[in-house]
């Protein structure tokens, strides 16, 4: 039984770790690809020669073209330049939407039946840039934001409560950064809702953490952005995929009519299988989370609009 193939487009911090995590899953063959010379091919042998010590068989190519991703079975798009200090997300939009554009459509001919998981940011403008350049379903096209929210939520909430992150549910809807919806309401720590643990004026200081989670760690490291957590929030979504582990994660997908939005990618809870997107999970919300989901749509769209995706 040939193995599934995955390919990381972008061998830079976000793209390299992703393409390491995958490689010591031993489930898939990786091909790391990046226009700079050299960079995916050394990366790429590097990680290849960590097998023998961590005891995996991936076979892991590093190249410039896309020739050695036909017939990728997931496609993961980290490219883009990083975010640095004093950088809004909209810095990003116009350098970035050309790069991922680009990509989107070397991939599609190399592998017309893949599913896409978009990393690049601006994360939920790219997703929709992707989703309509390459012509796909809904269903195949998903950005990765909202595994990596809640994965801050939940460390955080750990860190508050000192018990294990193993216990911590979190959810967190919208877009992918300052206007992020974290729902305590809907978090829990070993089924006990987060409101009953933690007072409401603490457990706001929390979500803002998290809404703010990506420019803490850039003001720490100065040059750069997170990429540790990143790759391990995306290789959670590549293992529902591969794995058809039905798993219901919060990602970036285009809405059409769910929670009142439509025409454009948001982070909502979905169910993640072998087909990419299986069912989309609509919950109630109360009036004050979805004004403040409607008001996180509405910077999404502005976004979306300046690059006429």
């Amino acid at each position: 039984m040939a193995r599934s193939k995955v390919t990381v487009v972008g061998a830079g911090n976000v793209g390299g770790t992703t393409a390491q995590r995958l490689a010591e899953k031993n489930y898939c063959d990786v091909v790391l690809v990046d226009i700079v010379e050299g960079l995916p091919q050394g990366k790429g042998l590097d990680i290849l020669q960590s097998g023998p010590i961590y005891g995996y068989d991936t076979w892991l190519t590093g190249t410039n073209g896309y020739e050695e991703t036909a017939g990728s079975e997931v496609v993961v798009i980290t490219s883009g330049i990083a975010r640095k200090p004093g950088m809004s997300r909209d810095d990003l939009l116009n350098t970035n939407a050309g790069i991922v554009g680009s990509v989107t459509e070397q991939i599609v001919k190399a592998s017309p039946n893949c599913i896409i998981i978009i990393v690049s940011n601006p994360l939920d403008a790219m997703t929709q840039l992707s989703y309509r350049r390459s012509g796909f379903p809904r269903e195949r096209v998903i950005g990765q934001a909202g595994v990596l929210d809640s994965a801050r939520f939940r460390t955080f909430i750990a860190e508050e409560l000192k018990v294990s992150v193993e216990n911590v549910t979190a959810f967190v809807l919208g877009g992918h950064g300052d206007t992020m919806v974290p729902l305590s309401r809907y978090s829990t720590v070993a089924g006990i809702p987060l409101p009953e643990l933690i007072a409401p004026a603490r457990l706001k200081e929390i979500e803002q953490r998290t809404a703010d989670g990506g420019a803490e760690i850039v003001k720490h490291l100065k040059t750069g952005s997170a990429f540790y957590a990143p790759s391990a929030a995306t290789v959670e979504m590549v293992d529902a995929i591969l794995l058809d582990k039905k798993k219901i994660l919060p990602c970036c997908v285009m809405l059409e009519g769910e929670y009142g939005i439509s025409g454009l990618c948001v982070g909502v809870p979905v169910k993640l299988g072998a087909s990419g997107v299986e069912e989309i999970i609509q919950i109630k919300l109360t009036d004050e989370e979805n004004t403040a989901l409607q008001k996180s749509a509405a910077s999404v769209r502005e976004l979306v609009d300046v690059i006429g995706a």
